[in-house]
């Protein structure tokens, strides 16, 4: 016979299962969709919050900064950010008010692109979250944010530690 704790560790394996495995499928969608589009998921992902820093006032990135706020390593947002770069969709240069590190820039084409898909990328979300009603939808935010919340609190305990496997024994010291 399983004991509490027990039980909610089965609950706790069997929603992280389920987190995973929508994962999964939301990529196995979301892949082709963007490949129609001639760019990958994690390339969207430097569009979108590039477009966002505009939006805010800013005319670009600092390397660290984008990796920070998509949570990639410095090595992966390099060789995406050249990926991009190559096709023309971003630029790096050297600001004024910095000149030790590059920041990162859309280009008019990478900012044409984003503003084709933006015109159509709301509607494939929406597709893909019909399956829950509007209270089921805000349901999951909550429960979602809650969890990354709780996720992000980990790995600043790891950052603090020095810890890079993301263990519980990484947390303890």
């Amino acid at each position: 016979m399983l004991s509490n704790s027990d039980k909610a560790g089965d609950d706790a394996v069997a929603a992280f299962r389920a987190v995973i495995r929508v994962y999964g499928l939301l990529g196995r969608i979301m892949q082709p969709y963007f490949h129609g589009l001639g760019i990958s998921g994690s390339q969207w992902s430097v569009l979108r919050a590039l477009v966002r820093v505009e939006q805010e006032g800013r005319e670009g990135l600092r390397m660290v900064e984008l990796g920070d706020r998509l949570l990639i390593r410095p090595p992966s947002i390099s060789g995406l950010v050249g990926r991009l770069q190559k096709s023309g969709l971003v630029w790096r240069y050297l600001p004024k008010s910095d000149l030790r590190c590059k920041e990162v820039r859309l280009t008019p084409k990478g900012r044409d692109l984003v503003d084709k898909i933006l015109k159509t990328h709301r509607n494939q979300i929406r597709y893909l979250m019909c399956g829950l009603n509007s209270g089921e939808r805000q349901e999951l935010l909550t429960l979602l944010e809650k969890l990354g919340n709780h996720l992000y609190s980990i790995t600043n305990g790891l950052k603090r530690n020095g810890a890079s496997t993301g263990t519980v024994e990484d947390l303890r010291g």
